[in-house]
């Protein structure tokens, strides 16, 4: 039984590794999605054109570090709203539970389920075990095109990371 469970397990992170690509380089075009939120609304990239877009991608809702950097981008959510920047969280995670989790921490913007795995892996930022995402955020500009991507993410610093950033790179425009 166990050498079933292995390979059980060997064929799933290889199906991940298949299904995950490389993310997207600074300035191609930033993969397109489609997905619900936790309040059952669909978003897709297409939605937010015309503006900038932060899309971050965390592990899983309700989590020490998931939550410190979801309460982050909250508590700088009207610095970013100034900046015209709409925030947009991604995890693996089912609805109902982006819905708890966003209540629980009155989280201001999307959080959008991924159950699917598809889009993290468009991304590139699906774990090498296809368990989970992994923390990695994208600065998409209003053309729709990949800004900045931050590989190594701090919950407690990212935020304000982002929107120095962000403000650095309108600037550039």
């Amino acid at each position: 039984m166990r050498t079933y469970a292995k390979l059980l397990l060997a064929a799933g992170a290889a199906l991940a590794a298949a299904v995950a690509m490389a993310a997207p380089q600074i300035g191609e075009s930033a993969p397109e999605f489609r997905l619900q939120d936790q309040n059952n609304q669909w978003h897709t990239l297409g939605d937010f054109q015309g503006r900038w877009l932060v899309l971050y991608f965390y592990p899983k809702a309700d989590t020490p570090g998931c939550t410190t950097e979801a309460c982050e981008f909250r508590d700088n959510i009207f610095a970013f709203e100034e900046a015209g920047a709409a925030i947009v969280g991604v995890s693996v995670d089912d609805v109902a539970s982006q819905k708890e989790f966003s209540d629980k921490y009155h989280l201001p913007f999307p959080l959008l389920s991924d159950a699917s795995k598809e889009v993290a892996g468009r991304y590139g930022v699906l774990r090498d075990d296809g368990s989970r995402a992994s923390r990695q955020s994208f600065i998409i500009d209003p053309q729709g095109r990949v800004a900045k991507h931050y590989m190594q993410v701090d919950p407690a610093d990212h935020s304000a990371e982002v929107l120095g950033d962000l403000k650095a790179l309108m600037q550039g425009n």
